[in-house]
């Protein structure tokens, strides 16, 4: 009796393994925001996530009306390199860049009541982009329909500015731009898996407080905000004399500006490495070399090549297919240059209007060396004063300041060494690099 009951709990314990072993694995990844920086890098995340946990599907489900062609373009190239089928679940609104990624997808599926389509280019107002826009726009379309094996021409309809494409479920189906229509992601699972018998794992239960900081930081609005702060830093502290809030405007500014790319893989050594030497060389062209020439034209270059190959996922700029690509750094050189004119003009303002105020003082050195106060420079015209008696402004020993019968103050020193206090009167002896030599 008890060897058939170790019999019977050996084969409950088999067939559950067994069961575990046949359950379809579905990494659920929700995609309900405007596509952009943060949103490529979810994208990017959960597809590693996915792979780690040997996921045997990836289900995108999908809610957006699109956002930046360069980020879609990312999320696009990483789906098409993607080993694991990646299922879309159309979760109502796939528009504009929601299509491309959709398109991307192996498999698509819809919602009762969803769209997909509408891909025309348009900027932030709106307003329909130029053609070579919607050129460049077709081509990645038909490009991704011919490569998951969808009709390209269907694709580039959608970008048609006389005549936009969008398709609901019913047509999606017709044209084979969609597999299935099923009102939740777990329908579309069992339809998948063919069972009940499944697993799905959202992204959503893997993120920590630190992906959601570093999603807010990679805001674009953000990101260009850090960028003024290092670059407006800089120049108002190379305008200004001492070390003060500028300089720690500008580092905390390059902190958060590399800082969330960087823990979220998408800023590399090599950046941030440019972006000091870039630094390195505009210093020594205003500080070490006169004029204007290599080292400041190079360190420019190389602070604008850093901040906006860092805006990029280096893997965007190789297409699926392995070639290169460099349209995604279009956007992001312009950003910089954008931010650093504006950071520029906006540093000239402030320090204007904040110089006449006592704010300016927390900020900046503001002190004037007046000569009335004992502060001299080197003068020209001072062999004159030799054989002229003069007055000891104050103690010598043995160098000091004395004061000439006019008022004016000089840099002094005592030829033969000794003490003189302040008061006494001195005769000048001889004038050497900025200062007079003087005896009793």
């Amino acid at each position: 009796m008890k060897r058939m009951l170790v019999m019977i709990l050996y084969m409950l314990v088999a067939v559950q393994v067994y069961g575990n072993d046949t359950l379809k694995v579905f990494y659920r990844i929700r995609l309900d925001r405007e596509i952009d920086k943060a949103a490529q890098r979810q994208m990017v995340e959960g597809l590693k996530k996915a792979a780690e946990c040997e996921a045997d599907y990836i289900l995108l489900d999908l809610d957006t009306y699109g956002g930046a062609v360069d980020a879609a373009d990312s999320i696009r190239s990483a789906i098409l390199r993607c080993e694991t089928p990646v299922l879309a679940y159309v979760n109502m609104q796939a528009a504009s860049a929601g299509a491309l990624i959709s398109i991307a997808c192996d498999s698509i599926y819809m919602k009762t009541g969803s769209s997909i389509g509408a891909a025309t280019v348009v900027d932030q107002t709106g307003n329909v982009m130029p053609d070579k826009y919607q050129s460049f726009m077709r081509g990645m379309m038909r490009s991704t329909a011919q490569a998951t094996g969808r009709d390209p021409m269907i694709a580039e309809s959608m970008v048609d500015t006389a005549n936009v494409l969008s398709l609901t479920p019913q047509e999606a189906m017709k044209v084979g731009y969609c597999e299935g229509i099923y009102e939740s992601e777990l329908e579309v699972a069992q339809a998948v898996a063919g069972c009940n018998e499944l697993v799905i794992k959202n992204m959503e239960d893997d993120l920590t407080w630190v992906d959601r900081l570093i999603d807010l930081l990679l805001n674009p609005l953000l990101q260009s905000i850090f960028m003024m702060m290092i670059i407006g830093g800089i120049f108002v502290e190379i305008r200004t004399p001492g070390i003060g809030l500028p300089l720690v405007t500008a580092i905390v500014g390059a902190l958060l500006y590399f800082a969330p790319g960087y823990v979220g893989n998408l800023v590399e050594h090599w950046e941030i490495l440019l972006f000091v030497i870039g630094l390195i060389l505009i210093g020594i062209e205003i500080f070490v070399l006169p004029g204007f020439g290599v080292c400041g034209i190079s360190g420019i270059l190389c602070v604008v090549i850093a901040l906006a190959f860092s805006m990029v996922d280096n893997i965007e700029l190789y297409r699926w297919d392995g070639s290169l690509n460099l349209r995604p750094l279009i956007k992001p050189v312009g950003i910089v240059v954008f931010s650093a004119t504006a950071a520029i003009f906006g540093s000239v303002w402030l320090v204007r209007k904040l110089y006449a105020t006592r704010s300016f003082d927390n900020i900046a050195l503001r002190q004037e060396m007046k000569a009335e106060e004992g502060f001299v420079g080197v003068v020209s015209g001072m062999e004159l004063l030799i054989g002229e008696e003069v007055t000891v402004f104050t103690d010598m020993r043995p160098s000091g300041k004395v004061q000439t019968s006019d008022g004016k103050i000089y840099e002094a020193t005592l030829k033969f060494g000794g003490f003189a206090s302040k008061g006494d009167r001195l005769r000048v002896l001889s004038a050497e690099q900025g200062r007079l030599y003087c005896d009793c």
